[in-house]
């Protein structure tokens, strides 16, 4: 019996350290900048709150966006996201609110079935495609982009960038757990 305890001991100390290993890479990795000139930026959504505009963390992505335009680093903008709970398309809310900030609408591109990163990036494939564009550079938050990074590379895009929104709250502690999970499941996952 007390070998046994020994041993599951021993096993939970090595998952947890395991955990906390792929945790800090991933945090790395996605604090970690990755930039250069795409032909298209790519931001992610996140909840719209129930007043129609963008949650702090919605808007940091934007902000965020924004300033990468402005900087030359993509002329074109895909803006991804689904349905939201409170009742609103966030592609749409964030395309008014990137609107607003002085990006023409004619360089905003919407996908309003981004219902998770997956999807996102399987409708960005076919965007891209349409377009001629080769490269793309994703903005996110920093537990994020890892994974969408993967995503990208697994779907085919091979020119791929990224930048993380300059916003952190104590919900990432939750995230970067999720993100641990989610970034494993993404390496063994098929992919079309």
């Amino acid at each position: 019996m007390k070998n046994w305890k020994k041993k599951i001991r021993v096993f939970l100390v090595f998952a947890v350290c395991l955990f906390a290993l792929f945790s800090g890479l991933i945090i790395r990795d996605g604090l970690t900048d990755e930039l250069g000139t795409a032909d298209v930026g790519l931001v992610f959504g996140n909840q719209v709150l129930p007043s129609g505009e963008p949650s702090a963390r919605l808007a940091a992505r934007l902000d965020h966006t924004v300033q990468l335009y402005n900087d030359g680093c993509f002329d074109k903008v895909i803006v991804s996201g689904g349905l939201g709970r409170e009742g609103f398309d966030e592609a749409e809310v964030m395309k008014d609110y990137l609107i607003v900030q002085g990006i023409p609408e004619a360089n905003i591109i919407v996908d309003n079935q981004g219902y998770d990163t997956c999807m996102t990036v399987e409708n960005v494939v076919t965007i891209m495609e349409e377009n001629n564009f080769a490269s793309v550079l994703v903005i996110s938050q920093y537990f994020h982009l890892p994974r969408i990074k993967l995503a990208c590379t697994r779907f085919g895009i091979e020119d791929v960038y990224s930048s993380n929104a300059r916003y952190f709250g104590l919900r990432d502690l939750y995230q970067i757990s999720r993100e641990v999970i989610a970034y494993g499941y993404y390496l063994v996952r098929p992919y079309p």
